[in-house]
């Protein structure tokens, strides 16, 4: 059963657009958890609201992807619903 601060929509369109950025990359989640020197698991379980991410992993894996982590954020701020409740 997904917790609820974990499949909140705020959540969700935050990772979103973190999978959208990879995505637009063009890298592939095991290339991702590679640089990271991870497990596939690790970015596909964040992807599919299973895992939450901390701003230590956010920071590492928006360099990863090769987007600066401050434009990232932005984006993910923008893609918010406009009630933010958590």
């Amino acid at each position: 059963m997904p917790r609820k601060w974990v499949a909140s929509p705020h959540y969700r369109a935050a990772i979103r657009v973190l999978k959208e950025a990879r995505l637009s990359a063009g890298i592939s989640q095991r290339k991702l958890a590679k640089s990271l020197s991870k497990p596939p698991s690790f970015v596909n379980k964040i992807e599919l609201i299973e895992r939450r991410i901390d701003v230590l992993e956010f920071i590492a894996m928006a360099n990863a992807i090769g987007m600066p982590p401050v434009i990232l954020l932005q984006s993910m701020i923008e893609a918010l619903p406009e009630r933010f409740d958590i």
